[in-house]
């Protein structure tokens, strides 16, 4: 039976398109490896890659990707609206095909031990694959950045659990792990307004006590003159698109501001799409099946 796992490593460099294209190259024209998507975005100044393959095959261009981020990114000359304490900044991998959150798990291991002993280069384990309950989350791995992360790794509380116990001077950090699906979703405003959208962004996310599948941020589009919450939807099925997409309509109320509209970064389920357009249509007793792409 054909095993397939999903990748979607985040490179902290999303302006200079040469530096992308060589990364990207390492997941091009390999045996048992599909680059499905990759985007980059200027304001953020990162790249996002989504590629599945065989684990093994997989894991290969991981790392040559791994490789190609250490050479080519300095995080002492970055900078974007994006948190960000890593060159390669997370590396995630999703079971997808014959394949349990358990052996994500062990392949995240082996990239993690294999890059921080060829690099020097500090990996710490997140969501499924996590040590430690404060290092489930993302958000609290990364909190500081890179220029903090030197100070923040000297408590012992956090010890990378793969590489050297100090930052790489131009890499910084990894986080790597395995996790379900998420859904990267953004939500723009018609204001330049930043501390609106960070306090929207607070309302809606888990850590202060909104959704509990929501992370975000708010975020300065310098580009358009507008701000935009960003968001994770880390377990579709449990915080739908949809929900999230009206609370942040009726939060904007209060402020006198609308949304512009949303997008989707990367590759999203279509049974997250197709929740939405039930909630939005009133459908009733619909089941994915009568959507006709699953049916060829």
């Amino acid at each position: 039976m054909e095993r397939i796992v999903e990748c979607v490593p985040n490179f902290s460099e999303g302006r200079d398109l040469d530096k992308i294209d060589r990364i990207v190259e390492s997941f091009r024209g390999k045996e048992g490896v599909k680059l499905l998507d990759y985007s980059n975005d200027e304001d953020h100044n990162r790249c996002v890659v989504t590629v599945v393959g065989e684990p093994e095959e997989l894991k290969k261009a991981v790392l040559e990707a791994i490789d190609r981020a250490v050479e080519l990114i300095d995080l002492t000359k970055h900078e974007g609206q994006h948190p960000r304490m890593g060159a390669v900044d997370v590396i995630p991998f999703i079971p997808i095909r014959n394949v349990t959150v358990e052996e994500a798990d062990k392949l995240a291991k082996e990239v993690a031990e294999e890059a921080s002993k060829k690099h020097n280069l500090p990996f710490f384990l997140y969501e499924e694959s996590a040590t430690a309950p404060n290092r489930t989350n993302l958000a609290k791995i990364r909190k500081g950045q890179f220029e903090k992360m030197s100070e923040k790794m000297k408590d012992s509380e956090w010890k990378p659990d793969f590489g050297p116990d100090t930052v790489h001077p131009t890499a910084g950090v990894t986080a790597i792990g395995a996790r379900m699906p998420l859904v990267a979703y953004n939500i723009n405003l018609d204001t330049d307004n930043l501390d609106i959208a960070n306090k929207i962004a607070r309302q809606i996310r888990h850590i202060n006590g909104g959704f509990r599948y929501c992370k975000s941020i708010g975020i300065e589009l310098e580009d358009r003159n507008i701000v935009q919450v960003s968001m994770n939807l880390t377990d579709y099925t449990k915080t739908a698109i949809y929900r999230v997409f009206e609370t942040v309509k009726m939060e904007c109320k209060r402020y006198g501001v609308n949304v512009l509209g949303s997008e989707i970064i990367g590759l999203v389920p279509m049974a997250a799409l197709v929740d939405t357009a039930e909630y939005y249509l009133g459908l009733e007793e619909f089941k994915i099946d009568q959507v006709l792409e699953t049916r060829l």
